[in-house]
């Protein structure tokens, strides 16, 4: 007996189609093109705001900092001589300004003398802080921290370092180099850009890095900042001793001072870059 034959209507077969290839698709990993050019801005702030420091404390920095946060919009806040406090009150500036996910980080210097954590005049904890903001989708976050292995024997406060690990996006990193010694500050930047950032990329996985602070050392100055800055980095300066440097992955395209209106002595320095930041697969 003849089969007969079924014709599948025209509709029917064109569905038929789209599901054979959906079905073929479903089981790979569509790799997103190249998001392009990605803006990121770095600011420097020294607000001079533990009440220690008689010459530079107004007690206004802190309100001028959030001023400054909201009208530049920041991706990542470098913050120095601040105290524990002032990170919460920043935190608020910009989360105020951007969607996504903003980590707040605050690492204290070290009281030679006691050990424990050095302290403002108002017995909170005083050192550097970061804010990170993180776009969508945030992949968590880690802290890396510590204190330098060199220090002033005659200066109380040991100085410390602080790097945010945003996971697959990048690393913050800030510090406040010793005052007291120019050669020792050279010796804290050596340890951070030459031991404990390398350090960093081999143990949690490299990621572009941005280390930004008040060195208390100077470009051409004796001895000159840039003899502790890896030579392939990215530097900057705002002219004194507040200083810039990123990984070659990372393009610096501005730079400017911001005036504080005196509620400081250090202008804030909003450095501005790009980086080439593919999207991940999709599963």
């Amino acid at each position: 007996m003849a089969r007969r034959r079924f014709r599948v209507p025209r509709p029917l077969r064109a569905t038929l189609g789209l599901l054979a290839a959906t079905a073929l698709l479903a089981g790979c990993s569509v790799v997103a093109p190249n998001a392009g050019p990605t803006p990121l801005r770095v600011l420097q702030m020294n607000l001079c705001n533990s009440g220690m420091a008689l010459g530079c404390y107004t007690g206004r920095a802190v309100d001028q900092a959030a001023e400054v946060i909201r009208a530049e919009r920041p991706d990542i806040v470098t913050l120095n001589e601040i105290c524990s406090g002032d990170v919460d009150a920043l935190e608020r500036a910009m989360t105020g300004v951007h969607s996504g996910t903003v980590v707040a980080a605050f690492q204290p210097a070290r009281n030679g003398r006691t050990g424990e954590p050095y302290r403002c005049v108002n017995g909170e904890q005083y050192g550097v802080g970061v804010l990170a903001h993180v776009a969508d989708p945030y992949r968590g976050h880690e802290l890396h921290r510590g204190v330098f292995p060199a220090q002033d024997p005659a200066d109380p406060e040991q100085r410390a370092w602080l790097c945010v690990d945003a996971s697959t996006v990048f690393y913050a990193c800030t510090t406040h180099l010793a005052y007291t010694s120019s050669t020792l500050a050279l010796a804290q930047c050596g340890h951070l850009l030459g031991v404990a950032v390398p350090e960093l990329h081999a143990g949690a996985g490299y990621q572009p890095t941005v280390v930004s602070g008040d060195l208390n050392l100077r470009h051409g100055g004796t001895p000159d900042v840039r003899s502790c800055v890896p030579a392939d980095y990215q530097h900057l300066h705002d002219g004194g001793v507040q200083q810039f440097m990123a990984t070659p992955d990372l393009t610096i395209t501005a730079s400017r001072s911001i005036d504080m209106s005196g509620t400081t002595d250090h202008a804030a320095f909003l450095v501005t870059l790009t980086t080439e930041r593919a999207e991940h697969p999709a599963a």
